[in-house]
């Protein structure tokens, strides 16, 4: 494990963020090399996803596609062990340079020991933190060719002891998108407001409308988490009633076709704000997640790993509120995205201060090789 320990450091050393990992790639292709994959593509989705893939001995049955994510956080690390990040306010906070080592793991296991009849991918994906890397795989041509039968990937998770398998039929993770609502009206002087058109009230009024519409016990239904992100208007000149004002949401649900009705309600509201006091509204939409919606009968070779391996299964009972992009493929193939623990006393996601355990990466490894003998053994 020496190998795939210093690998994992080093990646966390030279961190890069979403749309830009390209030395991430560069590192990751030379690693792979070491374990013949039969073929290695490169330069996918946004130029920089890889794709390793394993023939199996014999005529292959199906195809299994395993995901990794490549990208790190614009967040500044305050941790100050040996392998810190060494670039300023990029850091892996998400655990991504782990999931990589697990994948570079399994890649080596496949190397030592291939499968009887069942070809697979290795998917190192771009992009996931913005939403932008899965799309851009999914409609790159060469992995169009590749057509897999079934798809998982993992995600480790603080609060939760190391190595338990956290599991849950259907919706896994919440689909997730941002609104961005801009608010065009005219300046005038702050004596006569009058003369002009002050987005305020019409500010006023959605932060209310989109607060009614919060429902955050997941165990009910129609569960809707709006958060609001970012507010802007005017400037400060107080001589000038302003005349243009944004307004930032995030909102999310636990499924797909809910989320669609959400969006267009939310978006009649901001234009009906817009229209009460004469402005100009212009809405658009960014970050968008689909609903990891995993498939029962591929979760449950999630669960028979876990059994076989001898780790701690835990059936979830709501989906997780966070977003993630691997949604995509699980609208598209049948899939399952599952947890792995990684500590109770482990520093939440997206912290300064977390740090993926390395105890946990040959979990990771066995968890993916097991389920694909399984699958293979079919």
């Amino acid at each position: 494990m020496n190998d795939i320990h210093s690998l994992r450091k080093h990646l966390h050393q030279n961190p890069e963020l979403s749309g830009k990992e390209y030395k991430t790639a560069k590192t990751i292709a030379a690693f792979l090399k070491q374990f013949e994959p039969d073929q290695l593509l490169e330069g996918l989705g946004n130029g920089t996803g890889i794709i390793a893939i394993y023939e199996p001995e014999i005529e292959p049955k199906q195809t299994l596609l395993f995901r990794c994510e490549l990208d790190a956080l614009p967040i500044q690390e305050i941790n100050d062990f040996e392998h810190r990040s060494s670039v300023n306010e990029v850091s892996h906070k998400c655990g991504h340079d782990g999931h990589m080592a697990s994948m570079c793991l399994l890649a080596k296991k496949l190397h030592e020991v291939p499968l009887k009849n069942t070809r697979i991918l290795l998917l190192f994906q771009p992009a996931e933190e913005n939403g932008e890397g899965a799309i851009a795989i999914f409609n790159d041509e060469h992995f169009k060719e590749l057509k897999p039968d079934k798809v998982f990937a993992l995600h480790n998770l603080p609060g939760y002891d190391h190595h338990d398998i956290v599991v849950k039929n259907n919706t896994f993770t919440c689909a997730v998108n941002s609104i961005i609502i801009k608010l065009n009206g005219r300046t005038a002087h702050a004596g006569e407001p009058e003369n002009g058109e002050n987005p305020a009230l019409a500010i006023a009024e959605i932060i209310q409308e989109f607060d009614k519409r919060n429902q955050p016990d997941a165990k009910k239904a129609r569960f809707t988490i709006l958060t609001p992100i970012h507010l802007t208007m005017g400037t400060k000149d107080y001589g000038i009633s302003a005349g243009y004002g944004e307004v930032h949401y995030t909102f999310r649900r636990a499924a797909n076709s809910e989320m669609k009705e959400l969006e267009q309600e939310l978006e009649t509201i901001a234009v009906k704000a817009a229209n009460r006091y004469g402005l100009r509204p212009e809405i658009s939409w960014t970050q968008k997640f689909s609903a990891n919606e995993n498939d029962p009968a591929t979760v449950d070779f999630v669960r028979k790993a876990a059994k076989e391996n001898k780790f701690n299964l835990i059936e979830r009972e709501v989906p997780f509120q966070w977003g993630e992009d691997f949604g995509v493929f699980t609208e598209n193939y049948k899939g399952a995205m599952f947890g792995l623990g990684s500590g109770k006393n482990t520093p939440n996601l997206h912290n300064p201060d977390y740090d993926w355990p390395d105890e946990i990466t040959a979990t990771a490894a066995e968890m993916f090789y097991k389920i694909s003998k399984l699958i293979d053994a079919q």
